[in-house]
């Protein structure tokens, strides 16, 4: 009888021996996954990944925070309605910073945060302070696209002074969001002070998906129609379809957000607005110290932080150097605050 109890006993010491095992094991792999849980998550407009700008922008800005140790997921939206679940799905993965990408997220990124108070969130195009609920746990990434589209047009503007045939440059926006009215008011007005008997044509795809290559194409023709000579495409994936249509025409062509140079050498520039960088920053922001992160502002981006600049100049351009040169002098003159480009 008393072997008997002894052998009862020590199977009632194992059996509590193998649960705190099990336990300790559970918790160990409970705190693996927390560790493996990624920091940061980037949701993408519709444009797509393939934009070859905005969206690829903001992916390879996660890319390089990962190879500086953030833990980081994309995921890609397809239509307007994947927005808001794509948002949630970033918070209930565990982000602990989600990145939304572009002014057309606005009403679900105000949805979203909103409903999530203890997460934090940042969206780039989007000036925070003027969203409905005015959520307090979202930082803006604004940038000030006038101040590239000065640049490049007033290149555009010596481009135009300089070469035979009448002085007509243009570009193409996707729709009127407020990112391309601001590429296009300072576009326009640097073109004009380059060259103040330009004529400057600016116009709307109207393609709300900012991809469908043939709508920027039928507004490049008819652009071309009117004698332009320059095409400023400002509008994703959609102005690629105008780039093409340009170097068709034996016309330059000036990319947008990206250095878009690899397109051809009649690519005479880019106007540049450095969404990696924004996305980089924010997330090592957040890495530094998670606690004091701050939100409810807009952070702005322009060329006097190097947020905002143009891109790699033509070898196929007469007279090259000279032209950056007096690009870059006023460059300068844009960073010093002596030269103000308008926003519209």
């Amino acid at each position: 009888m008393r072997k008997r109890w002894l052998t009862l006993a020590a199977l009632a010491v194992a059996t509590v021996l193998l649960a705190s095992l099990f336990a300790a094991m559970r918790g160990s792999s409970a705190s693996a996954a927390h560790k493996a849980a990624f920091s940061a998550c980037l949701v993408t407009d519709i444009g797509g990944l393939n934009d070859k700008s905005f969206n690829h922008l903001a992916f390879v800005g996660l890319q390089t925070a990962e190879k500086n140790g953030i833990k980081g997921r994309v995921i890609q939206s397809k239509s307007p309605a994947d927005y808001i679940p794509n948002l949630q799905a970033c918070v209930r993965s565990g982000a602990g910073i989600t990145i939304g990408v572009g002014f057309l997220m606005t009403d679900a990124m105000d949805a979203v945060a909103s409903s999530f108070p203890s997460n934090k969130f940042a969206i780039v195009d989007v000036d925070v302070t003027g969203m409905k609920h005015k959520p307090k746990n979202v930082e803006g990434l604004l940038f000030k696209e006038q101040e590239a589209g000065y640049l490049v047009g007033y290149m555009a503007g010596l481009v135009l002074k300089q070469q035979p045939g009448p002085d007509i440059a243009s570009a193409i926006g996707a729709n009127t969001v407020p990112a391309i009215v601001r590429y296009f008011g300072g576009y326009r007005a640097g073109v004009k002070k380059a060259d103040p008997k330009a004529t400057v044509i600016l116009s709307y795809a109207n393609d709300p998906t900012f991809s469908d290559q043939a709508k920027c194409k039928e507004v490049a023709l008819n652009q071309i129609s009117q004698k332009t000579q320059i095409i400023f495409a400002v509008a994703g994936g959609c102005g690629l379809g105008a780039l093409d249509q340009a170097k068709a025409q034996g016309l330059w062509g000036i990319g947008v957000d990206s250095d878009q140079l690899y397109l051809g050498p009649e690519m005479l520039t880019s106007a540049l607005k450095d969404v990696a960088k924004a996305v980089y920053l924010t997330s090592q922001e957040f890495k530094k110290s998670p606690a004091n992160f701050k939100t409810g502002f807009n952070k702005v981006f322009n060329v006097k932080n190097g947020g905002i600049g143009y891109g790699k100049v033509s070898a196929k351009l007469k007279n090259r150097a000279a032209i950056i040169k007096k690009v870059n002098a006023i460059k300068k003159l844009i960073a010093a605050g002596k030269i103000v480009p308008p926003a519209k």
